[in-house]
């Protein structure tokens, strides 16, 4: 609320203009207010980061394996194992729900089995017995009526095979996936909110240091939202210098992990790379954090000038 100008002040000039910034003294950068933002920032870019990533990983996987079957011939004599492996990949090419087959190949198996079977042909009598396995693309998605009739007229013709939805088995990591994108996101809230708890507090102490100031700008004519606009302006500044500096520690921090996780040469963990709109986006936060900033130091000197005056 605004008071009238007293009788004693009445050949003052009146508080407005560029000097009504100067009355109340703000020191930023010696203040823990651009660092508190600054870590803030930093750690709500590297959580909205690992968030996109999974997101991406997600989105590529499902669309990788989204129609993707598995065929196993379960066959312990080779010769028998192959002819059937021949049978279904035929059939399973005059299929017109089906877009692509790839019979495995046995060197492919092979390499694959070496660093626990050590090293065998899958074509000897006396190895260990391995499926001859069958790569299946369908035409459209892995629905189970489409998984009962592609099984049903599989098994009439290679009584040995065995069919797997690639989308069935995986369905533990996309659970596990989604989970920590909540975890990311709840992250995200718990940072604002913490965010905001500093910037209350710090304007409740910018207040209470200023109190005899903030009288003499009632009794000069100032106005709340006049004093509202001062510390907004200086919040503005705080959270604009941490979230600067914020931004660049966590996209530096962003970098370095992604190089580090690429010379994993896996091809699950490359389809969580960021996108041009994701790096826009991480670039977005600080932004956020400054009208959150600004916001919250308008609310809390308006709530507490109506109870200081």
């Amino acid at each position: 609320m605004s008071r009238p100008p007293s009788p004693i002040l009445r050949n003052v000039p009146r508080f407005g203009g560029s000097e009504r910034g100067g009355l109340v003294p703000h020191a930023r950068l010696a203040g823990p207010m651009p660092w508190v933002i600054a870590i803030m920032i930093t750690l709500t870019v590297m959580a909205a980061g690992a968030g996109l990533s999974l997101r991406n990983l997600a989105e590529n996987a499902r669309a990788e394996i989204a129609g993707g079957l598995t065929v196993q011939i379960v066959e312990g004599g080779p010769a028998e194992r192959a002819r059937q492996a021949e049978v279904a990949v035929a059939m399973l090419s005059n299929r017109e729900d089906v877009a692509e087959v790839r019979r495995v190949p046995d060197a492919e198996l092979e390499a694959l089995l070496e660093p626990w079977l050590g090293e065998q042909s899958v074509a000897e009598e006396d190895a260990i017995p391995v499926p001859a396995m069958i790569d299946v693309r369908l035409s459209g998605p892995a629905t189970p009526r489409r998984l009962a009739d592609l099984r049903a007229s599989l098994i009439a013709s290679v009584p040995s095979a065995r069919l797997d939805a690639q989308a069935g088995w995986l369905g533990p990591v996309f659970d596990a996936v989604r989970s920590l994108q909540w975890l990311a996101a709840g992250l995200i809230v718990l940072l604002a909110a913490t965010s905001a708890a500093a910037v209350w507090l710090a304007a409740r102490s910018a207040l209470g240091s200023n109190r005899e100031t903030i009288e003499i700008i009632h009794l000069l004519g100032g106005t709340d939202g006049q004093i509202a606009r001062i510390f907004q302006r200086s919040i503005a500044i705080d959270a604009a210098l941490g979230g600067a500096a914020g931004l660049l520690v966590g996209l530096g921090a962003i970098a370095l992990l992604g190089r580090q996780f690429a010379r994993l040469g896996s091809g699950m963990v490359a389809g969580g790379e960021l996108v041009a709109f994701d790096w826009a986006l991480l670039a977005a936060i600080p932004l956020i954090g400054i009208v959150l900033a600004m916001l919250t130091a308008r609310i809390t000197v308006f709530a507490a000038l109506r109870r200081m005056l």
